[in-house]
C-alpha cells in the first residue's frame, strides 16, 4: 500500500538560526481524488523499478517514490506509484539500481572546491621535482608578476624525500629558480601549510629573523634560515598580499564548478565549513533567484569582532526554497596532523620538540561560544589533536551550563580525528556532534603512527566505533578539497578502514554500511537541525535523491568503489544524469 502520511507540525522550533514552523506542506492533498473515479493528481517525478532505501524507520525500503514540486508525496510499490504517472510526469527508471536519500557533504569547503579547479592540482604528484616542473610550465603561461597558485601536495605521500629538507619539507631554492619573477604559493593538501618561493617571501617581508606569528610557524633549518614553508597562521603573512576578494563573475564561476562536481558525485546538500558575510550575500541572491543547483548550509568564518558587529538582526534561514541556511560559526582551534599543526596533549613521536599549534585560544573560543548562544547559531570548531578536542569540549560544556532553559544546541567538533580515550564519551554526554571524514583515516593512516605512536593511534585515532557505542552522533563528509568530494571512497573507508596498501587501520573501529549511510544522510541532516526536511525519503520531506548503479549496501565490499552515480535529484528535479 502506498504511504500517504500527513506530517503534522511539531510546533515552533528554535535552534541555531531557526525560528520557524516545521513542515505543513504535507497538509497539501497527497492525492486529489475526484468524487466519482478516484483519479490521482499526477506527480512531477516518479522514481521506480529498483531498491529504494528510505532511512525512514517506519518504512525502511520501497520500490518507488513520487514527488510533486520539491516534496515527496508518496512512497510505496511500483504498481501503486504508477497511478501517479501522468502525461507530464518525468520517470526515472532504476532498472534495479539503488536509490537513497540525497547524500549530504557533512563538512567541506564549497568555494575551495571550485577554486581548486582553477589552480595547479598537486594531489597526484609523485615527488617535489614534479611540482617544480609544474610550476615551471605555469610560469611560461603567466604574465609578469602573476601569482602561481596550487594546492594538494603532501610530503608523506611522495615517493622520495627531497634533499635538502627539514622534517621532509623542501627548501624553496628549486621553486625560486624556475620562478624568479612570479610569486608562488602552493598549499598543503590539508590547507594548513604552504610552500612559497623567494619572490613571495620578499613580498611578505619574511626573512630569517622574522618572528613566528601567534598560532603559526615559519619553518627554519638548524641554522635558523627560513626554508620557504609556512605553517598555520604564518601562511597569512603571504596570503594577505593575494587578491582574496575575487570579483562576482569569478565567484560565480567558482560556484558553478563546485556545484557541477558535487552533483556529478551525488551530493544534494553541502555543509560549508567557513564562508564570509560577503560570500553569503551572493549565495543568498543566487538562492532567491533559483540559481543554486544544490543546497548549502553555511558556517560563518569571521573573527569575533566582525561577528559581534554583523550578527545582530542577521538571519539567513532556508532562503530560496530551502537552498541556503546560515547555521553556524566556524573556528579553528588547531592545525592538521600532516603539517605537525594538530594540538596534542603530549609531544609528537616524530617531532618531540613540538605539541603542535593552538590557533584560536580558549578565551577567544569562549567569546565565540557566547556569540553563538546569543544569536542561536551552532558553534563548529575545527579540532584535530587530542588537546584541541579536549579544550573544545571543555569550552562547550562551560557554555552549555550557562543556558538557563533546556535547549538542544548540537554544537559540533569538525574532524575530531585524535581523541584522548577519556574524552570519547563526553561527545554524547554533553550533546556534541562529531563531524568526521572517514577518508582521512585511510588517507592519513600510513603515517599516523609516525606522528602519534602506536598507543595513541590505537586508542584515539578515528575512533568511530567507540563514539557510536558511547551514543554520539557522527556526521560524515570529505573535507573537500583536502580530499575528493566523491562520497564512495569515503563510504568505503568508513566500512573497511583499508589503506592503499590493502592493510586496515585498526579495523575494530569500522562502521557498518548502514551506519556509514546514516552518517551521510540522517546523521548529517541532524548535525544541521535539518532532519525535518532532509536525510530520509518520507512524505512531506524534500525530494532529494542519489541513485547508484550498484547496491553499495549489499555488493561485495571490494566492489563498492566500482559503483557510479546515475542520477542526482534535488527538489524533485534531475540535476545530474550519467551519460
Amino acid at each position: 500500500m502506498i504511504e500517504y502520511r500527513l506530517q503534522l507540525s511539531r510546533g515552533t522550533l528554535e535552534y541555531g538560526t531557526m525560528k520557524s514552523t516545521t513542515l505543513l506542506a504535507a497538509l497539501v492533498p497527497i492525492l486529489c481524488l475526484t468524487a466519482c473515479g478516484g483519479v490521482p493528481e499526477p506527480a512531477d517525478l516518479v522514481i521506480t523499478g529498483g531498491r529504494i532505501v528510505t532511512m525512514d524507520p517506519d518504512r525502511p525500503e520501497a520500490e518507488a517514490i513520487a514527488a510533486r514540486g520539491q516534496k515527496v508525496v508518496a512512497v510505496g510499490g511500483s504498481a501503486e506509484i504508477a497511478r501517479l504517472i501522468g502525461d507530464n510526469t518525468e520517470i526515472v527508471e532504476l532498472d534495479g539500481a539503488l536509490a537513497v536519500p540525497g547524500f549530504i557533504e557533512g563538512h567541506g569547503h564549497f568555494t575551495g572546491l571550485g577554486r581548486s579547479r582553477m589552480i595547479l592540482d598537486l594531489t597526484r604528484v609523485e615527488n617535489f621535482e614534479e611540482i617544480v616542473e609544474m610550476v615551471a610550465a605555469a610560469v611560461v603561461e603567466a604574465g609578469p608578476g602573476e601569482w602561481i597558485l596550487g594546492r594538494g601536495w603532501h610530503q608523506e605521500k611522495w615517493s622520495s624525500t627531497p634533499e635538502p629538507n627539514v622534517s621532509g619539507l623542501p627548501y624553496h631554492r628549486s621553486l625560486s629558480e624556475v620562478s624568479p619573477a612570479n610569486p608562488v604559493v602552493l598549499v598543503h593538501a590539508s590547507g594548513h601549510a604552504s610552500m612559497v618561493n623567494a619572490v613571495a617571501l620578499e613580498l611578505a617581508g619574511i626573512g630569517d629573523d622574522t618572528p613566528d606569528p601567534a598560532g603559526g610557524e615559519i619553518v627554519r633549518d638548524a641554522e635558523g634560515r627560513a626554508i620557504g614553508v609556512l605553517r598555520e597562521t604564518a601562511e597569512d603573512l603571504v596570503g594577505s598580499h593575494l587578491d582574496t576578494e575575487p570579483d562576482e563573475a569569478t565567484l560565480r564561476k567558482v560556484i558553478e564548478l563546485a556545484s557541477r562536481e558535487c552533483l556529478a558525485k551525488g551530493i544534494t546538500s553541502f555543509q560549508d565549513a567557513g564562508s564570509s558575510f560577503a560570500l553569503v550575500e551572493l549565495l543568498r541572491s543566487m538562492a532567491e533567484n533559483e540559481e543554486l543547483d544544490l543546497r548549502l548550509w553555511v558556517m560563518l568564518s569571521e573573527d569575533n569582532e566582525s561577528l559581534a558587529a554583523g550578527l545582530p538582526g542577521y538571519e539567513v534561514y532556508r532562503a530560496g526554497d530551502d537552498y541556503l541556511t546560515v547555521g553556524g560559526i566556524k573556528r579553528w582551534i588547531d592545525g592538521a596532523l600532516g603539517s605537525h599543526g594538530a594540538w596534542l596533549l603530549e609531544p609528537y613521536t616524530d617531532l618531540p620538540t613540538s605539541t603542535g599549534l593552538n590557533i584560536v585560544t580558549p578565551d577567544e573560543l569562549r567569546e565565540s561560544a557566547r556569540l553563538a548562544l546569543e544569536h542561536r547559531l551552532q558553534l563548529c570548531s575545527h579540532a584535530i589533536g587530542d588537546r584541541a578536542n579536549r579544550t573544545t569540549l571543555d569550552v562547550y560544556e562551560e557554555a552549555y551550563e550557562t543556558v538557563p532553559e533546556p535547549r538542544d544546541l548540537r554544537w559540533r567538533v569538525e574532524h575530531a580525528q585524535h581523541l584522548h580515550p577519556d574524552d570519547i564519551a563526553r561527545f554524547a554526554e554533553i550533546g556534541v556532534v562529531a563531524a568526521m571524514q572517514p577518508i582521512h583515516c585511510t588517507s592519513d593512516g600510513p603515517w599516523v603512527p609516525e606522528r602519534l605512536g602506536e598507543e595513541r593511534s590505537r586508542t584515539g585515532a578515528y575512533v568511530w566505533r567507540d563514539l557510536f557505542e558511547a551514543g554520539a552522533v557522527i556526521a560524515s563528509g570529505t573535507d573537500v578539497p583536502v580530499e575528493p568530494v566523491d562520497p564512495l571512497p569515503s563510504f568505503h573507508a568508513a566500512v573497511t578502514r583499508r589503506m592503499a596498501d590493502g592493510e586496515a587501520f585498526y579495523p575494530n573501529q569500522v562502521m557498518t554500511r548502514m551506519e556509514a549511510l546514516n552518517a551521510r544522510t540522517l546523521g548529517a541532516a541532524y548535525a544541521a537541525f535539518e532532519e525535518d526536511i532532509k536525510g530520509s525519503l518520507e512524505v512531506g520531506k524534500l525530494a532529494d535523491v542519489t541513485v547508484f548503479s550498484r547496491d553499495i549496501l549489499t555488493i561485495p565490499i571490494e566492489e563498492i568503489l566500482e559503483a557510479e552515480v546515475l542520477y542526482t535529484v534535488v527538489g524533485g528535479k534531475v540535476r545530474y544524469r550519467a551519460r
